[in-house]
């Protein structure tokens, strides 16, 4: 196979690109060269390489550049961009712009070839993936309750970052369903059937942690009876969730740095440096930029965590997913507790829908639970919901007409085709699936402004 797989260096330092040249020979790669961004469009549509490994920082056209114009007309080849240590910044830029990963110069050979190997196998899936019928596209996330545009487009994501190689930061409030994210892209990966492995980093003090992540030797502290590996170790090969980052500690924050720069760390109490390879997810509630303007989290590590940010919206961000939540825990409790609770009634629904939900999807999930074992008959009624979801405020009670959960769902979704057509009546009619009088009498019924 690598006989017929061809790599485009790009690159305008003629030593580095020799050192490049001769590793992906000995790896048994063909490769073809350049030494700017210019030639390196034209090199694409002329040759279509199998990978691109491209300099960030090159005359005439810089990197960034190339990989913009090469987009345009190639989505799927797989761009490695170089870059010296202070740029990584631009690197992260890139990668959001359709790059795969990013390579810290002067690039060390393992890095390379395992890259390489890595953005080879995403372009194969991505490919094979763009030949799938949707049917077999929904079946990815089986175990992923979702019923929005917004979680759709994060799924997207989803399916292309997992594949790869890169970092993930998945940002949010607290109940957002971070971790079911995490343990998707870990499903989906190259590193499916290796360990995968999660920490909360807010659950255990400095030193706990920092013994938890790295390990420790027998007498490295009070305590410490035996010797212990730690996550980084135990998740050699596979995947390390990190959740809770930006509770971490600035110390084991810059352990951790160096363990993504290096692949390296040490146990506590040992001076022994042991090799690691873990891909990293994160996870934050906290809004890390701000913290990083307060110096209580490192820019750097920032970016080398977040090659590819995934951001929750909560649950009130995104009320047309609740009827699907409720009836899938509604499924989930009545197994559960042996229950026969079929449906939710209509007063019940509306409260669901109209409350703030603070806690997110993991609030439901508990009012769900509870709703589900105090229920004696077949249905949900608001009696037995809790007292504080009808107490507080909702968001629509004194906007709206009592609405059946089905009537608030048809209101939603108008709402959102009017806007995204501009208050095109006919348009959105059209895309809605009915008659222009039918949508002019919902618009009037729904009290929708146009």
């Amino acid at each position: 196979m690598k006989k017929e797989t061809w790599i485009l260096i790009v690159d305008d330092e003629l030593s580095h690109k020799a050192m490049l040249r001769e590793n992906l020979k000995f790896l048994g790669y063909n490769t073809l060269e350049v030494s700017n961004g210019a030639e390196a469009v034209e090199t694409v549509k002329r040759e279509s390489p199998n990978l691109i490994i491209m300099d960030l920082r090159m005359p005439e056209m810089d990197g960034m550049a190339a990989l913009k114009e090469i987009r345009k007309f190639n989505e799927t080849v797989p761009v490695l961009i170089m870059t010296a240590y202070g740029t990584i910044e631009s690197a992260v830029e890139a990668v959001k712009n359709g790059a795969y990963d990013y390579l810290l110069k002067p690039v060390d050979v393992d890095d390379l070839a395992a890259a390489v190997e890595n953005g080879l196998k995403f372009s194969s899936i991505t490919n094979s993936d763009q030949k799938e019928s949707q049917a077999e596209a929904d079946d990815k996330f089986p175990e992923i309750v979702r019923a929005s545009r917004a979680m759709e487009d994060i799924l997207k994501i989803v399916s292309q970052v997992a594949p790869s190689e890169a970092s993930v930061l998945i940002t949010g409030e607290s109940g957002t369903g971070k971790e079911v994210i995490a343990n998707a892209i870990q499903r989906l990966s190259l590193r499916a059937d290796k360990p995968f492995i999660a920490v909360n980093c807010a659950a255990l003090h400095d030193q706990l942690l920092e013994s938890e992540l790295f390990g420790h030797e027998r007498g490295s502290f009070t305590g410490a009876t035996e010797t212990r590996k730690g996550r980084f170790e135990l998740a050699n090969g596979g995947t390390l969730f990190l959740d809770e980052i930006g509770d971490m500690a600035l110390t084991t924050q810059a352990k951790i740095l160096r363990v993504l720069q290096s692949g390296t760390f040490e146990r506590l109490g040992s001076a022994e440096t042991l090799h690691t390879d873990v891909r990293i997810i994160s996870a934050t509630n906290h809004e890390l930029k701000q913290d990083i303007e307060e110096n209580l989290f490192r820019k750097d590590l920032f970016y080398r965590l977040s090659v590819v940010p995934i951001h929750l919206p909560s649950l009130r961000e995104r009320r047309e997913e609740i009827p699907a939540f409720a009836n899938h825990f509604l499924q989930t409790f009545n197994e559960k507790n042996r229950k026969n609770v079929i449906k939710i009634s209509d007063d019940a629904a509306k409260i669901l829908y109209q409350y703030e939900w603070p806690g997110n999807v993991r609030e439901l999930e508990n009012v769900m639970e509870r709703s589900v074992i105090m229920t004696m008959g077949d249905t949900v009624t608001a009696e037995v919901l809790p007292s504080n979801l009808k107490t507080e405020p909702s968001v629509r009670a004194d906007t709206l007409e009592p609405l059946t959960l089905l009537e608030q769902t048809e209101r939603d979704l108008i709402i959102q085709t009017m806007d995204a057509c501009g208050g095109n009546r006919t348009k959105a009619a059209d895309q809605l699936g009915m008659s222009r009088r039918s949508l002019y009498n919902k618009l009037k019924r729904y009290g929708i402004s146009e």
